[in-house]
């Protein structure tokens, strides 16, 4: 009848990736925790703050990655791709922040989908902040900001992204309107 063998050897296998599933779950959740905190920090111009929390995320991250060598269909679960992409989206944003630059992200594992993801994602980041400065009276980095949100999407727009890509296009479109927005009515009370 059956191979009594080959079903021990599958129901350990079953275990143990049911076990390391939970365990990348859990260690996601914590990563994009920090990272989304990074961006908080960032918001609040606490550099040092989200470095750590940035560094933190990345050990957790690369700790997931050693952990699930050998077991590819694990790369693919949801928690670790959004943790990245939250990772991807705030190591973009402090880039941003501290030398008004977008290029690749230095974290094994970012690949073209959260990258992308992580981008689009980056343009409500920058419209938020933009925001902030508005409040402040600070037009000319308003109009940077807006520049630098429209370049994104110019970049973007290039791409033919579709489903989960194409709805994240869509997000940073509409942060574009709103930080046109923004400069407009800045620039309406200035005059």
């Amino acid at each position: 009848m059956l191979d009594t063998t080959f079903f021990a050897a599958l129901k350990e296998r079953q275990a143990s990736h049911v076990a390391i599933r939970r365990e990348l779950i859990a260690k996601a959740a914590g990563a994009q925790s920090e990272a989304k905190r990074a961006i908080f920090a960032l918001h609040r111009d606490d550099m040092a703050g989200a470095d750590a929390l940035l560094g933190s995320s990345s050990a957790a991250l690369m700790e997931i990655r050693v952990k699930i060598a050998g077991r590819p269909e694990l790369a693919d679960e949801g928690a670790y791709r959004a943790a990245m992409e939250e990772y991807a989206e705030a190591a973009l944003y402090r880039a941003w922040v501290k030398d008004g630059t977008v290029g690749p992200v230095a974290l094994e594992g970012v690949d073209h989908e959260i990258y992308l993801g992580g981008l689009s994602d980056l343009t409500g980041e920058m419209q938020r902040r933009q925001v902030r400065l508005a409040t402040e009276g600070k037009v000319d980095e308003v109009r940077v900001i807006k520049e630098s949100i429209e370049e994104i999407v110019v970049q973007l727009l290039e791409m033919d992204l579709t489903g989960y890509l194409r709805t994240k296009f869509d997000q940073a479109k509409n942060s574009l309107r709103r930080a046109e927005d923004v400069l407009y009515e800045v620039t309406l009370r200035r005059s």
